[in-house]
């Protein structure tokens, strides 16, 4: 029987990563497949059965926000620990205030973005060269985990992404860009449901909450924070809506969609 692998899988695996960065045909999605990716994409993120497991993405998504930033701005990364109940934790280690402060913001926020990218990827040809990416970053995450359950955490997000490598076509690569960048999306608005109750509800758990985090910070106060986080998600709300607001208006009969 044939290995659909060949003989050398790390090789393979490798070589369709160096293959993903370059742009494939543009994917043709209907009406109805979007509808069904949207529906795809609320079932990865709000049932509690799959949001036991795919809100493990969204928690790594966020802490990477946290660590990428904090290393943008010249800070030391103590580094990232993970919980299976969803939270997580960066440590890090600035001399500057601000850029403290610009860590610690992008966290929240950060789900939110890279879906909205990862949808455009996915409409744009790009799909590939998204999953690439995700998976390379992803590897280098492992530097940064400090604890045992983060470690497998971030080995299953490797695992599944490496998977998605090898065995999904690049055509179709695209497709599945969407439907996760969506999920994210979905995920970003969840997350900051739980935040804004923890203030309202929950408040022995407010040192938890970046927004609190920031406030001490800052002297700015927390509903401020929680409001540029959700216009962030908004934003990336509606740059994640145009290549599909094309597919609507195409099958309303307004227009031709382009991907």
């Amino acid at each position: 029987m044939t290995n659909p692998l060949g003989d050398n899988p790390a090789g393979t695996w490798w070589d369709r990563i160096i293959a993903g960065f370059s742009q494939s045909p543009l994917p043709h999605v209907t009406g109805t497949e979007l509808a069904v990716v949207m529906l795809l994409a609320f079932a990865m993120s709000l049932p509690r059965a799959t949001w036991r497991y795919f809100g493990l993405l969204a928690t790594v998504t966020h802490e990477l926000g946290h660590a990428f930033a904090a290393l943008m701005t010249g800070q030391r990364l103590g580094g990232i620990r993970l919980r299976l109940d969803h939270s997580g934790t960066t440590t890090t280690y600035s001399r500057s205030r601000l850029s403290a402060v610009w860590s610690m913001f992008w966290g929240y926020p950060v789900p939110a973005v890279v879906g909205a990218a990862m949808v455009w990827c996915g409409f744009n040809g790009w799909g590939p060269a998204a999953m690439s990416v995700g998976t390379l970053l992803l590897l280098a995450s492992f530097v940064f985990i400090r604890n045992g359950v983060g470690l497998l955490i971030t080995a299953a997000a490797v695992l599944a992404a490496a998977l998605l490598v090898l065995f999904v076509p690049p055509e179709f690569t695209g497709h599945v860009m969407i439907v996760l960048g969506l999920a994210l999306l979905v995920a970003a608005v969840r997350d900051l449901g739980k935040l804004a109750n923890v203030h309202l509800r929950r408040r022995e758990r407010l040192p938890t909450s970046d927004a609190y985090l920031l406030f001490r910070a800052t002297s700015i106060p927390a509903v401020v924070w929680i409001v540029l986080f959700a216009a962030v998600v908004a934003g990336a709300w509606w740059f994640a809506w145009q290549p599909m607001a094309r597919v609507l208006a195409a099958l309303l009969g307004h227009g031709v969609p382009r991907a």
